[in-house]
């Protein structure tokens, strides 16, 4: 069983910076694939970005320039680091995980950008 759980959402000011965590259950080196997507309040889930086991990471249009998404096998964990933060970021934000065409998801961390 595959749990993923975030961590590193709050309250933080236009312009300002968080970083966001999912600590995996298993090693993140199995994974074919892990992500980041966002809800906001009224709308669709979207993906924000991705990190494959190999290969290079992609970016949401909304985001290239200000996030950057890593990971870290040794710890199994995946990072989001939000700069300079808008107010259209604020959104529950959920970690995915791909193991061999099943999908798993995060319980989702708050993040909300507002002076």
């Amino acid at each position: 069983q595959v749990q993923l759980v975030e961590s590193g959402g709050g309250l933080v000011q236009p312009g300002g910076s968080l970083r966001l965590s999912c600590a995996a259950s298993g090693s993140i080196f199995n994974f074919n694939v892990m992500g980041w997507y966002r809800q906001a309040p009224g709308k669709e889930r979207e993906w924000v970005a991705v990190i494959p086991g190999a290969g290079m990471t992609d970016y949401a249009n909304s985001v290239k320039g200000r996030f950057t998404i890593s990971r870290d096998n040794a710890k199994n964990t995946v990072y989001l680091q939000m700069n300079s933060l808008k107010p259209e970021d604020t959104a529950v934000y959920y970690c995915n995980a791909v193991l061999s065409g099943t999908s798993y998801w995060g319980q989702g961390t708050q993040v909300t950008v507002s002076s």
